[in-house]
């Protein structure tokens, strides 16, 4: 492609920024380990406890089931959010970003992306180990549909307010006390939406928390696009 033809595709470079991000934060992964581990044996040992600690029959287990993922999923992703956003801080490299000529908006989309490839490859492996360990079928369409809506959602609320608590002191503190008030709409959406597939609902039931999913990813990410470049610059 020439000159002419790169000034002609803008769209082509930004998503090209975007994902030089991605890979830099994927590849920088799999040198360390320092991230993926720490989330996958976070969410390994809380399945664990809730094997050895909630002794339920197959009914319980059922109903209880996408709650228990969700917690276990949002907690490992606060710890994957602040471990991600911190590492860039401390090596300074967040501080490289922001000097690069390009729309700060790269900068959260590369972020967002490479945060959630982390968090669906947690969910890839903890979802059947819990499986397995509950013998519950897990590997239903619409489930594993709405733990990725829900992932959605949680990393571009996430993204947004990690970048913004990583300038403070507090910043481990912070994050979950920013983060868990704006997940609820998302934390219930995808609990009931779960619930609905897993005790086979009807669609009547189950799609009033899908639409809300939907319209929380749209608006969550249209902000966090709008407003990046302010919380940055603070």
């Amino acid at each position: 492609m020439n000159n002419k033809e790169k000034l002609n595709n803008p769209k082509s470079d930004y998503w090209k920024s975007v994902f030089a991000i991605t890979w830099k934060d994927l590849s920088s992964e799999l040198r360390s380990r320092e991230l993926l581990s720490s989330m996958l044996v976070f969410s390994l040992l809380v399945i664990v406890i809730y094997y050895f600690t909630l002794e339920l029959d197959i009914k319980t287990r059922s109903a209880i089931t996408a709650g228990a993922l969700w917690v276990t999923f949002s907690f490992s992703g606060t710890l994957g959010l602040n471990r991600s956003m911190a590492i860039e801080k401390d090596r300074g490299c967040l501080d490289g970003l922001l000097l690069a000529p390009v729309d700060r908006s790269v900068i959260y989309f590369g972020k967002a992306l490479s945060n959630l490839a982390f968090m669906l490859i947690v969910e890839i492996i903890v979802i059947p180990a819990y499986a397995m360990m509950y013998n519950i079928n897990l590997f239903i369409p619409g489930f594993l549909f709405v733990t990725l809506l829900g992932s959605i959602g949680y990393i571009a609320v996430g993204t947004l307010l990690s970048a913004m608590s990583i300038q403070t002191r507090t910043r481990d503190v912070l994050l979950p006390i920013l983060l868990f008030p704006l997940l609820i709409p998302v934390l219930i959406a995808a609990v009931k939406a779960s619930n609905g597939f897993l005790l086979s609902l009807t669609w009547t039931e189950i799609m009033p928390w899908l639409n809300i999913l939907f319209v929380y990813d749209v608006i969550f990410i249209s902000v966090s696009f709008m407003v990046f470049d302010s919380i940055v610059e603070e």
